[in-house]
């Protein structure tokens, strides 16, 4: 039996909710599932590129591709190793295919079976026997636009996230949905109702705050009886976070949230290794994010060893940029449930 399941009887289980998309939601909740709480994962959907953009424009569906890495993060550890591996599978040859997943293309052929993309969800949830509940943010067919300080407006996500050289050195001074979307009223009821509410890690806006900018998301959260606790990212991202500390993350974050909404910050205090990897990032103009808290000024700051001694190399089929370092699941998952 393991150890994290023996609790008195008649406790009740804390609900966490976590925020996000990509990577960083994987790395949460593969951590968390091991705890004796309850997940639940809000998702972003606005994703367009790579896999995601020919579900859109050729399925005609929404995206599926945080959807799919948040299915696999919590799928159970009794489900078929080999089903969660084709879940995350890369097809790397094949006109029109290459690129691909196989858990992308799975979705989009359950959709056609049941005609609604609700449905194909909650049943590839089944077949994964998912521990949790996984919410996307909108079910409404949106686009992320970002406006920069120079004026110009971008219309797309992956354009925002991987932006050309000469607009990835402005500031990205307002984010919005384009139409405007209304939130899941699953996934707000779930914010509300939630102990702990969990944002990051991941791409600042891309990733985090574009699930915010939908109509009654940030205000569940103001509203929820929860705390909220972020986990800063390890380091800045070129076009989103140009330069930003530690503290100008979270005034970013507040100035969608509003102020003093963050309860909690989960700060990464070890050293980045190996030094090789940090001459990759400086490529990629991304660098350390520097910790300017101090005592925090009312904000509690957890700075711990968060970082992964693993360096991830992404599959010669993926032709989106990924990171190389990421968080630890099992350290991140230690210090939230700390939280509690």
């Amino acid at each position: 039996m393991n150890k994290h399941s023996l609790r008195p009887k008649g406790l009740k289980r804390k609900k966490i909710v976590v925020i996000g998309g990509g990577t960083g939601t994987y790395t949460v909740l593969s951590g968390l599932k091991k705890y004796p709480v309850d997940l639940a994962a809000v998702v972003s959907m606005t994703d367009s590129g790579g896999s995601n953009r020919v579900i859109r424009d050729e399925f005609g569906l929404l995206p599926t591709s945080d959807i799919r890495q948040v299915m696999v993060a919590l799928a159970s550890d009794e489900s078929d190793e080999i089903l969660r591996k084709l879940f995350t599978y890369r097809y790397k040859a094949g006109t029109g295919i290459s690129g691909m997943t196989y858990g992308n293309l799975f979705m989009a052929a359950l959709t056609d079976i049941y005609g609604d993309q609700e449905k194909a969800i909650e049943k590839t949830c089944e077949i994964l026997n998912v521990q949790g509940e996984i919410l996307p943010v909108t079910y409404d067919n949106v686009h992320l636009v970002a406006r920069y300080d120079n004026g110009e407006q971008v219309l797309g996500e992956h354009f925002i996230d991987e932006p050309n050289e000469r607009l990835g050195k402005h500031k990205i001074v307002e984010l919005e949905v384009f139409p405007r979307a209304k939130a899941n009223k699953k996934a707000l009821k779930t914010i509300q109702d939630a102990d702990l509410i969990v944002l990051g890690p991941g791409d600042l806006h891309t990733s985090i705050i574009c699930n915010l900018v939908v109509d009654g998301v940030a205000l569940a959260i103001r509203h929820s009886k929860a705390k909220c606790a972020y986990v800063l990212n390890l380091m800045t991202k070129f076009g989103q976070t140009n330069g930003f500390s530690a503290s100008e993350h979270v005034l970013e974050l507040e100035k969608y949230l509003g102020k003093g909404a963050i309860d909690y910050l989960l700060v990464n205090s070890a050293k980045i290794f190996p030094n090789g990897i940090l001459k990759k990032y400086r490529e990629e103009k991304a660098y350390l994010v520097k910790d300017d808290l101090g005592g925090g000024n009312g904000l509690s700051i957890i700075r711990r060893s968060f970082i992964s001694r693993r360096v991830f190399e992404k599959p010669k089929s993926d032709k989106l940029k990924r990171s190389l370092i990421r968080h630890d699941s099992a350290k991140l998952a230690r210090a939230i449930m700390s939280l509690l």
